[in-house]
């Protein structure tokens, strides 16, 4: 999958010589921080959630799907980091078969990370739905039983997809499935916001009456989707270009950002836990206990 992970290094050099534009190289350890960082943020948002029982419901189950694939996408980075230098100090010997087996793993770990990213963020905006417009039943829709299997079907899902995207990586179609599922994620969700603006204008003094956390969890999840797509969809637009105009200069020279575009895919797993800490009262006290400690609190 490496012609998609990292295509790149796969652009023609007739259009790298006919292109203006220089390969934008950033330092490995600029990633390799950025990607702990984010590894710890999410792996303090999991703890808080599973150490403290106020916070084991549906939503921020849906949260922590998140987070998981945050994580899954730092750590895709670090792994890939000690593979080269383990492959540079001859610990690994270069395109062998473990090599191989190992930069598939990783390529996994990378499309999981997107696509456990596109379910979560989906599930979590039927899940805001719900909350505003069948607040009096949420409880008894949104259950935790029904929480758990959803997610278990989601990340299976997930699983079986990264899979047989590596195995399939280099015919056009699974391109084009890989990238599709990023338009389709924004339509299925600008839907939903169409359609909750339609329901709110004609319920307006109904939605006027909802606990202000239902409303202020919609608008988390806006902030949230916005950074995502901010972060996500120059590498989605980088891999459009590699498969259908390599050659091309102009896409050559938008190709040369792409260690740009890989920053910003580690930044996104920085940021939303932050995002997290500035809108939920609730995590963030469970994070300055986790942090400073109860006798600080």
């Amino acid at each position: 999958m490496k012609h998609i992970i990292k295509p790149y290094e796969n652009i023609s050099d007739t259009a790298r010589n006919n292109s203006d534009c220089p390969h934008v190289v950033l330092p490995e350890e600029i990633f390799f921080t950025i990607s702990i960082v984010g590894v710890l943020e999410n792996l303090i948002v999991l703890l808080a959630v599973l150490k403290n029982k106020n916070l084991q419901l549906p939503m921020y189950f849906f949260i922590c799907s998140l987070s998981v694939s945050d994580m899954l996408g730092s750590l895709y980075k670090i792994l890939e980091n000690i593979l080269i230098i383990l492959r540079n100090t001859g610990y690994l010997k270069p395109r062998g078969n473990f090599e191989s087996m190992a930069d598939d793993i990783i390529d996994s770990m990378f499309i999981l990370s997107l696509l456990g990213s596109i379910f979560s963020l989906s599930v979590i905006a039927v899940d805001r739905y719900i909350t505003i417009f069948h607040a009096l039943h949420y409880h008894n829709i949104m259950t935790m039983r029904r929480t758990v299997i959803l997610l278990m079907v989601i990340w299976t899902f997930c699983v079986g997809s990264g899979i047989a995207m590596v195995i399939f990586s280099h015919h056009v179609p699974t391109v084009i499935t890989f990238t599709s599922l990023f338009p389709l994620m924004l339509v299925f969700i600008l839907c939903l916001y169409v359609h909750m603006f339609l329901l709110a204008r004609s319920h307006a003094r109904k939605i006027s009456t909802l606990p202000g956390t239902n409303m202020k969890g919609a608008i988390t999840l806006t902030i949230l989707l916005g950074v995502f797509i901010f972060c996500w969809a120059p590498f989605v637009l980088h891999v459009l270009l590699m498969t259908f105009c390599p050659d091309n200069p102009y896409c050559a020279c938008y190709m040369s950002l792409f260690q740009v575009n890989g920053m910003l895919i580690m930044c996104n797993a920085v940021i939303d836990p932050l995002i997290y800490a500035f809108r939920s009262p609730e995590l963030r006290g469970a994070f300055k206990k986790m942090i400073l400690g109860n006798r600080y609190w």
